[in-house]
């Protein structure tokens, strides 16, 4: 434990497997917090047979275990249960991600738990939380991205529904959980009692609709796909140059007088079409073809150079290798490097979030399946090895 991390001694027991659990309890401990994650014998979370792969190891599962210890244990089994039992008094939080119910069907639900350890911090995201009718049932990225209206805004306009490329689903469901978990250690530290954070992704789809729910309470119109522009803010998006994209984002009025007459285009400025935000963004029709015209006298990296000077938001449309190359991105710290003990050197995504009065986790790669079982078997229950064998014959761990 490095006590100069800020959630350094908070003790975290992951139950989680796939992606939304282990992106948050991946966050808590690049935090600092101690994650021990509790897997099942002989498979593991099941992103463990996720690809890509290196050699024998998930690269996905890589991507979202670091910085975590691995102990196997089977909650179907009595002792299993009588094992976890014994180990959550020494946690503060607990997460899952199953449907809601699995828990208590095991005989382990939050009623259960905190009668055992009444200052428990129960965490439990899914796909539809934990009341509602539809609490039960299953949930992907890709389900709740269409069910919480994310899909029918992203698109072109002549386009199908679209997915989000990054799981948004699952993604914000897990920043949301790291979220509650922190409040609800806050809201301990003054009573003295724990709490359940119930995280649904559904919900968490809702809450980031953000100005869709407004426009429709103001227009009745339901929002529609508008390829990559704003629908308030005139111009925002990408636009096409001799050898690839630019996007622009012109933020106010001010910024639009800069850019016209960085352009040559000073007549604009006086065009009743376009005169303000609000004119320029409901003549966007008329607007566009100018535009592209303009944007495609250059080349991208021309008109950067061009724009940026000059104050305008401006960017590239960077693929995935010129992301993890870009200079920004690395001085930022964003870009981490591990040595597996089987795959060797793997690269992957930092955290974004930076103390100026703490340090930065150095990442530790993610753990082999049950790596750390005798381990934490030894040091927080004090069983001997013998013991361990027996539980090792029973398949209970």
């Amino acid at each position: 434990m490095n006590p100069a991390l800020p959630l350094a001694g908070l003790h975290v027991l992951d139950l989680t497997r796939v992606l939304a659990g282990p992106y948050c309890t991946m966050v808590l401990a690049d935090l600092g917090a101690e994650v021990i994650k509790l897997e099942v014998p002989g498979r593991g979370d099941d992103s463990r047979h996720f690809g890509p792969f290196v050699g024998s190891e998930s690269a996905y599962f890589m991507s979202l275990n670091r910085n975590k210890r691995s102990i196997t244990l089977d909650l179907k089994t009595a002792r299993g249960k009588e094992l976890f039992l014994e180990l959550l008094p020494r946690f503060d939080v607990l997460v899952e991600n199953y449907r809601g119910g699995a828990m208590e069907k095991l005989g382990l639900g939050y009623g259960r738990l905190k009668e055992v350890h009444p200052r428990l911090i129960y965490a439990a995201v899914s796909g539809f939380g934990h009341t509602g009718p539809y609490r039960e049932k299953p949930a992907y990225d890709v389900v709740v991205q269409g069910m919480g209206g994310l899909m029918s805004i992203t698109g072109q306009p002549d386009g199908p529904p679209t997915r989000v490329g990054a799981s948004m689903g699952d993604i914000t469901a897990g920043l949301f959980t790291v979220i509650g978990i922190l409040a609800a250690l806050r809201k301990r530290e003054l009573t003295g009692v724990g709490d359940k954070v119930d995280v649904s992704m559904l919900d968490s789809q809702v809450a980031i609709l953000e100005n869709a729910i407004a426009r429709y309470q103001v227009t009745g119109e339901p929002p529609r796909r508008i390829g990559n522009r704003h629908p308030s803010i005139t111009p925002f998006t990408s636009l096409p140059t001799t050898d690839g994209y630019v996007i622009v984002a012109i933020g106010n009025d001010k910024l639009w007088e800069v850019f016209c007459r960085l352009v040559d285009r000073e007549e604009l400025i006086g065009d009743g079409r376009f005169r303000t935000n609000q004119d320029r963004t409901e003549n966007w029709e008329a607007l566009e073809p100018i535009l592209v015209e303009i944007f495609a006298a250059k080349g991208t990296q021309q008109w950067l150079a061009v724009l940026e000077p000059a104050g305008i938001p401006c960017g590239p449309i960077n693929t995935v290798d010129q992301v993890l190359a870009d200079p920004q991105v690395r001085a930022r710290g964003m870009v981490v490097e591990m040595q597996h003990p089987v795959a060797g050197r793997l690269e992957m995504a930092g955290s974004p979030v930076k103390l100026a009065n703490s340090e930065s986790q150095a990442p530790h790669p993610s753990p082999l399946l049950g790596q750390h079982t005798e381990e934490v078997l030894r040091e927080v229950l004090g069983l001997d090895d013998g013991q361990i064998a027996a539980l090792r014959a029973g398949g209970v761990v």
